[in-house]
């Protein structure tokens, strides 16, 4: 145990080092069961619309693998700041750099851990088609935060303003979360009343028919397909521009941020608010 706590530790410290904003554990065990990977290949659509990528890993429409051997994940998340928005746009089909960002953090920190500790990791892809986990329940069960009403992450530091990415290790390493944290819970919804498409206008789910209590928008309440239309309109709204680094033009694409930019959490305080 006392070796497991030292690699859990000096692996938490070395990924912040390498510029993870925020860094958690959780052990593959618990996952299987949590509630995305056991209501996501019931979902109707499940593995449409943007966002998806095709596969032939033989996984059925929302199913989630998890690499041989796989014991614990590493859940890395960035700082996505409202002022730096360019993080998360497309830029032709270049990944945003804010993925990329997460990315490099996590190449790194593979080499550094089979290095340092002898333990074996898999840096897991984006999608969970391609091989990748449901990162948002991840992150909840590494203790980084809770699913929001706008069925996205809620941290206390950055509020819903993250990215994430994750890699697997072979080893029982210390789980750093769930931790007791729901902002949500008086809020008044100022996620919902922003969304475009009103994406969460009605229970689209319920526990009698699918068996789990916790849903979409915690409570069944949230749409995909309303939500990808919005995501179908940014992508056709997207323009062709002159970039850096592109000898042609590229068309950059700006998803909808609005429901997480609306979230009060994390957000810095001015100093004129506390007077």
């Amino acid at each position: 145990m006392i070796i497991e706590q030292q690699a859990s530790a000096a692996i938490l410290k070395q990924a912040t080092a390498l510029g993870a904003s925020l860094v958690g554990i959780a052990r593959v065990e618990d996952l299987r069961s949590a509630p995305s990977f056991t209501f996501a290949p019931k979902m109707p659509h499940a593995g449409e619309g943007i966002g998806t990528r095709k596969t032939d890993s033989g996984l059925k429409p929302g199913e989630a693998a998890w690499p041989e051997n796989a014991k614990s994940v590493i859940v890395i998340a960035v700082n996505h700041p409202a002022d730096e928005p360019k993080m998360d746009w497309w830029f032709g089909r270049k990944d945003p750099p804010g993925n990329r960002i997460l990315a490099k953090i996590c190449r790194d920190l593979c080499p550094w851990i089979e290095k340092t500790f002898g333990i074996q990791t898999v840096h897991l892809p984006y999608h969970v088609e391609k091989g990748g986990t449901y990162l948002k329940d991840a992150a909840v069960m590494a203790g980084l935060g809770c699913i929001g009403k706008n069925n996205i992450l809620i941290t206390p530091e950055f509020g819903p303003r993250v990215r994430l990415r994750a890699l697997t290790v072979n080893a029982d390493l210390i789980a750093t979360g769930p931790r007791q944290f729901d902002p949500c819970k008086n809020c008044q919804e100022f996620c919902r009343k922003a969304c475009p498409q009103n994406a969460f206008a009605t229970q689209q789910y319920t526990e009698a028919e699918y068996g789990q209590k916790i849903l979409p928008g915690r409570d069944g309440s949230y749409s995909r397909p309303f939500c990808n239309m919005q995501m179908e309109q940014d992508n056709d709204a997207a323009k062709e521009q002159r970039v850096d680094g592109f000898d042609d033009p590229v068309k950059i694409i700006k998803y909808c941020r609005r429901c997480e930019l609306a979230c009060p959490v994390g957000k810095p305080v001015k100093s004129s608010d506390t007077h």
